[in-house]
């Protein structure tokens, strides 16, 4: 197996690398002479990429790029103040690239702060009033059991609708979590509310013994390697419930052909150009999953599949240690390389197993 000391090296220069002076931290950082010419360049900031890249980053000593994110965030995230929401992705400076929204983004970014606040990369209650805003922003669309607005998925290629009263169950799971982080440092009868309410909700994710994609008045009943966070980072559901255990075995039995994970069946995007078009070819199975899925297996006390899917990335990556966004059974297609995210969760994933 690679050196894992030397992984650990090249994920912290690629941290860094996409952290820039501005304190955007953006997905990949396509100006570096490493990053596929091929590739789409994602020269955008995600403020859930970020918020999972900030904990890592603190995980492994690098404590100066989660403040200067949070402040871009306050500063910088278009429309922000007005709305009390994060939309799925912005240019460097703050525009927003696409204004879909993701109720898991300011979740997720909610996660970030407390951890970083806990830890001590980011002083005790420096960015409440950014805390409250994201939270109050959940809070002022949820409606009993639905969101009012359209919603779109962690993999920005579904919808749900507010006339159909569906969730998209990984959003809801860290809405929830986000929601309970934001009521520990500050409480509020409304968030305890709408906790309450998701909580009961989400329930209803549970379809034939095991969890689905999206569910309400229509249900999608696919199994999407999303569902992985409802164990972690959410700490939502039981890693040994029935429902979870099932959950788990059908994204292994139906997402990791050979042992790479997918993020649905028949997924398409493989980010991979020509000109200005996406070829869709076929998607790779993507490393950050298969870490993903090493921590949920290890929190199921099943740590030698934990280490399987570890390991099937640390032997397939290339030997410069960049961790692509996916990786092909062929030579021909070319993912995003590095990508930023597959890093920090290589990290996340190495300190469950306490390999670092």
């Amino acid at each position: 197996m690679k050196n894992l000391e030397k992984l650990i090296e090249t994920s912290k220069q690629v941290l860094k690398d996409c952290s820039l002076e501005n304190g955007a931290l953006v997905a990949a950082n396509p100006i570096k002479p490493y990053y596929s010419k091929e590739a789409k360049h994602y020269l955008y900031v995600w403020p859930r990429d970020g918020a999972y890249n900030c904990i890592a980053s603190d995980i492994i000593g690098i404590t100066d790029i989660q403040k200067p994110f949070f402040d871009w965030i306050w500063d910088r995230a278009e429309n922000l103040h007005e709305t009390g929401l994060l939309y799925e992705k912005y240019y460097v400076n703050g525009l927003q690239a696409l204004n879909r929204f993701q109720p898991d983004q300011g979740a997720s970014v909610i996660i970030a702060i407390c951890h970083c606040e806990q830890s001590g990369s980011v002083e005790k209650e420096e960015y409440h009033k950014l805390v409250k805003l994201l939270a109050d922003g959940i809070c002022k669309h949820w409606k009993e059991d639905h969101f009012d607005l359209i919603t779109n998925d962690l993999w920005e290629e579904r919808h749900t609708f507010p006339d159909l009263k569906e969730n998209f169950t990984y959003s809801l799971a860290a809405c929830i979590c986000g929601l309970q982080k934001a009521n520990e440092m500050a409480p509020n009868e409304k968030y305890q509310e709408t906790i309450n309410q998701m909580q009961k909700t989400i329930q209803n994710g549970v379809q034939n013994g095991q969890y689905v994609r999206s569910f309400g008045d229509l249900n999608d009943d696919h199994i999407d390697a999303s569902l992985l966070g409802l164990v972690w980072p959410f700490n939502l559901i039981d890693p040994k419930s029935p429902e979870m255990t099932k959950t788990v075995d059908e994204i292994i039995t139906k997402l990791s052909p050979a042992d790479g994970v997918h993020r649905y069946e028949n997924d398409e995007y493989d980010g991979w150009m020509y000109q200005t078009m996406h070829r869709k070819k076929g998607a790779g199975y993507w490393p950050l999953l298969n870490f993903w899925l090493a921590i949920v297996l290890n929190r199921m006390d099943r740590k030698d599949e934990a280490l399987k899917y570890f390991n099937k990335v640390i032997e397939d990556i290339p030997e410069n240690n960049l961790i692509p966004e996916q990786i092909f059974t062929n030579n021909i297609q070319k993912a995003v390389n590095p990508l930023c995210w597959s890093h920090g969760m290589f990290i996340l994933a190495a300190k469950e197993l306490n390999l670092i």
